[in-house]
């Protein structure tokens, strides 16, 4: 069984554990609008406000993270008695997440932070917070609901973004708490000083935060593994793990073995929520007892949703289910005729750009792969249609066409990276695989500009697009043949 179906049907059999997460509550609000002149007051642009979107940060975030992912989930943390604050329970009850132990403070207000984007760029942001640690009767309330015995919840997860929420105490009522049901306790860390997060069992800093916490500048292998070192000296976990962003994801054990997960991103939007995402995961994961390794494994794929979309966003267990299943459930990309229209049809549901193209591609070119990478950056997935052989007869190609079979066609496009999806046909033309599909762009050769692309007209009435790809001069599978006759043998 290949890596991708084992973990999709790991994923699909785990249960719906009770979590607790812990920390900082932010509403992010969202304020869209055009700025397209400068202020005759002074050199800054005029934003013109157009409308408002609210969404879960901070904490906020990664419980919705782990409610999507099918964790009964509570939240535990502080908010002022305010618009803000009253909006943001809103949001976390529509979400599915208990809000039951939050905790009021009339003196503090509701941390939020409002961005201001035009044409999906962010301009400004502003943040409204207190970030003094919590004291008194605010941290006395969430003691209270730690010190709960029995613990009602199986696992916690610590998210400090150094609002000052996770004091020393709540820290370690927290791993107290987690002792006395078996559960563990996941830390995603904020500041310099880790030895507060001392008795926790992992930790996940990025790399900034990890070169903050140890003063070391992690410019490569070595200096990760001095960096892996220093903070278990500090905070005594056995297994570091540090996020590198568009590196993937380091993890080191006690005993020295290590290794590095690539980023599974094929398209980087915004890395907003990225992390959220990857220790929530982590959290679902190590709770339900899945092996450190495949919790990273699938804490990668999720992030790999993530920051392909803009803002915050938590994908679902069926979202990263999915996209371990991308290639029609096969855990590869040559697909049939059937699976390729379940494919399509996930894609559209996803809200998902399909880009489909055809040909013959008999002797894969550089001016093949550089049309393929264009086409593929019209949309979110490339799918490739392949004449069978019996169809490239018909279209007089030339003696002794196709050169190689359409199974060795369809393997080589399948090991271009820019090509998500490969399915043969065997008529004169797409047509009617175009009409099955139905992508939402269609992409041809601009040479074929004036004689008419085959599907035009189906995928312009619903809804798509066509395109005509700009082609690289000299080259041609027809002219390869022809210099491979006229060698000298």
């Amino acid at each position: 069984m290949d890596d991708s179906r084992r973990l999709r049907q790991l994923l699909q059999g785990l249960p719906n554990p009770k979590i607790l997460v812990v920390g900082d509550l932010i509403l992010d609000r969202y304020a869209d609008g055009r700025t397209s002149r400068v202020s005759p007051e002074a050199p800054v642009l005029v934003f013109e406000f157009d409308s408002e979107r609210y969404l879960l940060g901070g904490a906020c975030n990664v419980a919705a993270n782990l409610r999507n992912l099918g964790a009964v989930t509570s939240v535990l943390g502080v908010i002022g008695e305010d618009e803000a604050g009253r909006t943001l329970r809103t949001l976390l009850g529509n979400d599915g997440i208990d809000t039951e132990v939050l905790v009021v403070d009339p003196k503090r207000p509701t941390t939020r932070k409002t961005r201001y984007v035009a044409k999906t760029a962010q301009v400004l942001r502003v943040d409204e917070e207190s970030r003094a640690p919590i004291s008194g009767s605010t941290e006395e309330g969430l003691l209270a609901v730690l010190q709960r015995r029995p613990f009602p919840w199986q696992s916690i997860l610590l998210s400090d973004y150094g609002k000052g929420v996770l004091t020393p105490r709540v820290i370690r009522a927290a791993v107290d708490a987690a002792k006395t049901v078996g559960g563990i306790v996941i830390v995603d860390p904020k500041g310099k000083d880790y030895s507060i997060y001392r008795g926790v069992d992992l930790l996940t800093p990025n790399r900034e935060e990890a070169e903050a916490a140890t003063a070391i500048s992690i410019k490569g292998k070595p200096e990760l593994h001095q960096a892996a070192k220093r903070l278990r000296e500090v905070t005594g976990i056995k297994t570091v793990t540090i996020t590198l962003g568009k590196d993937g994801i380091f993890y080191e054990n006690e005993d020295g073995s290590h290794r590095i997960l690539p980023t599974e991103a094929r398209q980087v939007f915004d890395v907003t929520g990225a992390g959220d995402t990857v220790v929530a995961v982590l959290t679902f994961c190590q709770t339900c007892g899945v092996s450190l390794q495949d919790s990273l494994a699938l804490a990668n794929i999720a992030a790999s949703i993530t920051v392909g979309k803009f803002g915050t966003w938590a994908p679902s267990r069926q979202e990263v289910m999915a996209r371990l299943g991308e290639h029609g459930g096969t855990g590869r990309k040559i697909l049939t005729r059937a699976e390729a229209a379940v494919v399509a049809t996930r894609l559209r549901t996803e809200g998902r750009r399909l880009v489909f193209t055809n040909g013959c591609f008999d002797i894969l070119h550089p001016g093949h792969c550089e049309y393929l990478q264009k086409a593929r950056t019209y949309g979110d997935s490339l799918m490739v249609a392949v004449n069978s052989d019996d169809s490239v007869r018909r279209q007089e190609k030339g003696p002794g066409r196709p050169i190689n079979p359409i199974d060795d066609r369809m393997v080589v496009l399948s090991a271009l990276a820019c090509v998500d999806y490969v399915v043969p046909f065997d008529e004169d033309t797409p047509k009617g695989l175009i009409e099955l599909i139905t992508p939402q762009v269609l992409a041809k050769g601009e040479d074929w500009r004036d004689k008419g692309v085959v599907g035009r007209e189906w995928v312009e009435t619903h809804g798509g697009q066509v395109v005509l790809v700009p082609l690289r001069a000299g080259n041609s599978t027809t002219s390869i043949v022809e210099r491979i006759l006229k060698t000298p043998k």
